[in-house]
């Protein structure tokens, strides 16, 4: 039997319960995995941390990338059912509400102090140095997530609206809402009186939903032939190379 196997075979240290024990591994997991990357992170750091044999990971998930990507969808599962994206609004809202349902629910995620707000920071790390997870994460959330945006945008911009700019502007949405998040340890001594907490989410929802509409309506009023003069679609620049 290989050592995987037998520790695959071993129940995790007795002192606790099989499902305590798997809740302690993913919240420490979790936490550590925030802290040092995947690759970083050890087996050993996040048991030592859970209370648990180093036994336990494999006992309850078979490795360590596959306690990441459960980690993920887990942490990423109870986000949706605490800030869905569509704010629990109708399809039938305005785009405009729902524009601002999007930007606060992303902007809660960021800044939940709750069991998971290591998330945000995860993810971050997920973004500049992606692990086979990500692959996952595109098609369970964020590719749902962004659909669902760039749903709203359409409704806010002419019919004849090319698909480049749809999605840059919904790439330029959430970047507000992750700049917040990624560059708060500048952005908090530039103003030291703004807080960049759970407490700023109306504010900043409020700020960033009112921009993005003002720039869409700009768009919107800019006739499609000077839009298209000045800039050409990403696929005409992929055929020249």
């Amino acid at each position: 039997m290989t050592e995987a196997a037998v520790h695959r075979s071993l129940p995790p240290r007795a002192s606790s319960g099989p499902a305590e024990t798997r809740r302690a591994l993913l919240a420490a997991a979790g936490a550590v995995f925030a802290e040092r990357g995947f690759r970083e992170a050890t087996v050993r750091d996040i048991c030592d941390r859970a209370g648990a044999n180093v036994a336990a990971v494999n006992y309850h998930f078979g490795d360590k990338e596959r306690l990441y990507l459960e980690v993920l969808r887990q942490a990423m599962a109870e986000m949706n059912a605490r800030y869905p994206f569509d704010g629990g609004l109708p399809r039938g809202a305005p785009a405009e509400v729902r524009l601002h349902a999007f930007v606060h629910s992303l902007l809660s995620r960021l800044f939940d102090n709750g069991e998971h707000a290591w998330l945000g920071r995860l993810m971050a790390r997920e973004m500049i140095d992606p692990s086979n997870a990500l692959e996952v994460m595109m098609t369970d959330r964020i590719r749902p997530m962004a659909e669902h945006l760039g749903e709203i945008i359409r409704e806010l911009l002419p019919a004849a609206v090319d698909e480049d700019t749809v999605w840059l502007t919904g790439f330029s949405i959430v970047s507000q809402c992750l700049f917040y998040n990624h560059c708060r340890s500048v952005v908090s001594r530039l103003r030291t009186d703004l807080p960049l907490d759970h407490s700023a989410v109306e504010r900043l929802a409020d700020h960033i939903t009112s921009l993005s509409l003002r720039g869409i309506r700009g768009l919107a009023k800019t006739p499609l032939s000077r839009r298209v003069s000045r800039t050409k679609p990403f696929g005409a620049v992929a055929r020249r190379r």
